[in-house]
């Protein structure tokens, strides 16, 4: 059983509050079709455990097989830098199928992310947050995409809403309660 390596810190991007009984993370690739088709069940989850969940999204650009993660995982961390991280990681995975440079620069227009920024972003300005996410995931035995980890735990089982959502309801009945 993998456990995360490196636990949930300041430097991620989450949705929840941090005294959610139950944590999820997911290790994601913007151009992944697994992830595609995983986002709308993910979504459901969160609106199905609302306050109760903390979900945080690290990037797992697999690069040799997507030519597109890296520079959407990066028009992502421009946008979290302008405080519309949800706001680009919802739009990616929207428009999945559109991820090349031109089109993220469009997508970077409609958030209200300037050229510049999206330049400097391509330009690397990113890569050290990228390469932490991708070296933790390694660490923590991620393979693939996506690999979600429950209150720290891998979690390899279905992934429809249901199966999701009865794992982490178990996850937060044995959570340590906060103080």
């Amino acid at each position: 059983m993998s456990r995360l390596f490196i636990p949930v810190n300041a430097q991620d991007h989450a949705e929840g509050p941090d005294t959610a009984p139950v944590t999820l993370v997911e290790y994601g690739d913007y151009e992944c079709p697994y992830c595609g088709e995983a986002y709308p069940v993910l979504k459901a989850v969160q609106r199905a455990l609302g306050d109760r969940l903390r979900f945080v999204f690290r990037n797992f650009p697999i690069s040799e097989l997507h030519p597109d993660a890296v520079a959407a995982a990066e028009f992502a961390e421009a946008a979290a830098q302008a405080g519309k991280f949800w706001q680009a990681h919802d739009m990616l995975y929207e428009r999945q199928n559109a991820l090349k440079e031109s089109d993220l620069f469009t997508y970077g227009e409609e958030i209200g992310l300037s050229p510049q920024v999206l330049h400097r972003a391509f330009g690397g300005a990113f890569d050290s947050k990228i390469e932490v996410d991708f070296s933790g995931g390694v660490r923590s035995g991620v393979n693939g995409t996506p690999t979600l980890f429950i209150n720290g735990v891998r979690y390899d089982g279905p992934r429809d809403a249901d199966s999701l959502i009865d794992a982490l309801n178990q996850a937060a009945r044995t959570a340590p309660v906060h103080a």
